[in-house]
């Protein structure tokens, strides 16, 4: 079952409590990341919830479905899931979603959609270069803007594999956020977007958590398809013309910095 309300907020701090001990370093940074998607979560799941109801969104699960096999249902985790719009979409078509995610508002707010659209997915606080889940546990891993976050994205990738089947197939939709900043002049675009009209001070602390993750300093999609091919993933694909089939309008759910899509797949 879901974790209730009070459940769900109480796990994060037990998580950050493990996360502290695991990778002492990263405890600082973490708890500012958590910090900071605390404060945008309630706008936050008001966009993905138009996002999802919206031609954006379809856009988003017809990419994601051109790489799922069509003949059975799928355990799919959807690490970071925010506000669970991923594992939203793909309950509805009768897979088994489960969403993780570090910031326990995130999943406050997941959970209550999940309940307002009557679906099945499930949604944890929980870890995404740590998730708490048996050796092959999950046919698809799928991620959307999370990998440029973590302090230890090797972690996650080598967790992950872990948690996919023999065949299964890791999805993950980033881009490279570390060289493009967010408080660049944005008054091209909508005046309903996020990047509009957050604060000054929630665009600095952005920049300033970037400016701490060893991430932002590498070259990427490249920088993942070398570390994916270290692991052991095969089929390895990167798609750099997702921002184009994406956002074909500049709406308020557009992003700004030209997104890729990773496949690869455990052996």
């Amino acid at each position: 079952m879901p974790l209730r309300r009070s459940s769900a907020c109480r796990h994060i701090s037990r998580i950050m409590e493990f996360k502290e001990t695991y990778h002492p370093e990263a405890g600082e940074i973490k708890n500012r990341i958590v910090n900071y998607w605390t404060k945008r979560s309630h706008e936050f799941s008001d966009l993905r919830e138009r996002e999802q109801a919206s031609e954006t969104g379809h856009a988003w699960l017809t990419e994601i479905l051109r790489h799922l096999p069509e003949d059975r249902s799928l355990n799919i985790l959807d690490v970071g899931c925010g506000t669970g719009m991923f594992a939203l979409m793909l309950s509805e078509l009768g897979h088994h979603a489960t969403g993780i995610d570090l910031t326990g508002h995130m999943v406050c707010h997941a959970q209550d959609l999940a309940k307002k659209h009557h679906s099945t997915a499930q949604f944890f606080c929980m870890d995404a270069e740590n998730p708490d889940f048996p050796d092959q546990t999950f046919d698809v891993v799928l991620t959307r803007n999370l990998t440029w976050t973590l302090p230890h994205p090797d972690q996650a990738y080598r967790q992950w594999f872990r948690i996919l089947k023999s065949g299964g197939i890791l999805l993950n939709f980033d881009a490279d956020y570390g060289h493009d900043p967010c408080n660049k002049d944005s008054s091209a675009l909508p005046a309903s977007h996020a990047h509009r009209t957050m604060a000054q001070e929630m665009l600095n602390e952005c920049e300033t958590i970037k400016g701490q993750l060893s991430i932002s300093q590498q070259s990427r999609p490249a920088w993942d398809q070398a570390l994916l091919q270290e692991i052991g993933y095969t089929d390895i694909s990167i798609d750099t013309e997702l921002s184009s089939r994406i956002y074909r309008d500049c709406n308020e759910f557009y992003n700004p910095t030209p997104m890729f899509a990773i496949c690869a797949q455990r052996p």
